[in-house]
């Protein structure tokens, strides 16, 4: 295994559609959802995230505060979906609407089927899968006014390669594409485009504490490319289906996995 390798980047692709546009994301706190605001901050969008984490969300805001927009970070636990909602519309109000809504707050924790509670479960669902149906349900009122927008549900590769120990995380990622493919159908006449990306395995702080060296060296041997996927790589594909280029790009996944069998 080539440990490590993160190719650079040369020229990142700028997307002028973006510049200005309202975008909400759950949990951008750290790992993935820290890089999509970070992107879509960077193409001058007006960004606001939602998280429980309170240190990194600040020190995010203070090291992006150069930005044409900072972002705006709001406390919020998605779990209580009412609440979530409440919060999501009060964002709504301070950006001026919605233009692109991208479903990122999830939770991996392993666990076995044998230890699974009724509460654990209601639990496991709330924060992988409920608050991506009603944070969508929140701002499509919002989009329908300005004519249509974006939404971007974050699934999983876990559930295709049926991982161990994660039955519920698999159970809730796998009912996200069934939400995605309704949800364009529904509101595709809107000019609602939804879609999901499936994140392959991502090299981030939270996933490091699972694997050994050897285990990184199995994932990528899986692979068909070399190297470890990166959070700007989910980024880079959650800016694309946001942006006007991919206006006829709805109800499919987008995989970034590096081709991982």
């Amino acid at each position: 295994m080539a440990e490590g390798i993160i190719k650079p980047i040369a020229q990142e692709a700028v997307y002028p559609s973006l510049s200005g546009k309202r975008v909400i994301i759950s949990g951008g706190a750290t790992g993935i959802g820290e890089a999509i605001v970070e992107a879509f901050v960077r193409q001058g969008a007006a960004v606001a995230f939602v998280d429980i984490q309170d240190k990194p969300s600040k020190a995010l805001v203070a090291r992006l505060a150069d930005a044409t927009i900072p972002p705006l970070f709001i406390h919020c636990d998605i779990r209580n979906c009412a609440n979530y909602s409440a919060k999501v519309l009060d964002i709504v109000d301070q950006l001026g609407g919605c233009d692109v809504l991208i479903n990122n707050a999830a939770n991996d924790d392993r666990h076995k089927v044998e230890e699974v509670t009724t509460a654990y479960w209601d639990e496991r669902m709330a924060v992988n899968l409920k608050h991506q149906f009603f944070g969508a349900k929140t701002v499509i009122p919002a989009m329908k006014a300005a004519g249509g927008g974006s939404i971007i549900n974050l699934g999983s590769i876990s559930w295709h390669l049926g991982l161990a120990d994660l039955t519920l995380y698999q159970t809730a990622k796998a009912a996200i594409e069934g939400l995605t493919r309704s949800l364009a159908r529904e509101f595709g006449r809107d000019g609602i485009r939804v879609n999901a990306i499936i994140p392959g395995n991502v090299q981030t702080p939270r996933q490091m504490q699972w694997y050994t060296p050897e285990g990184e060296a199995e994932i990528v041997a899986q692979q068909c490319l070399e190297g470890r996927i990166q959070p700007r790589d989910i980024a880079a594909m959650a800016l694309f289906l946001a942006s006007d280029d991919a206006r006829f790009c709805t109800a499919h996944n987008y995989w970034v996995d590096a081709g991982w069998r």
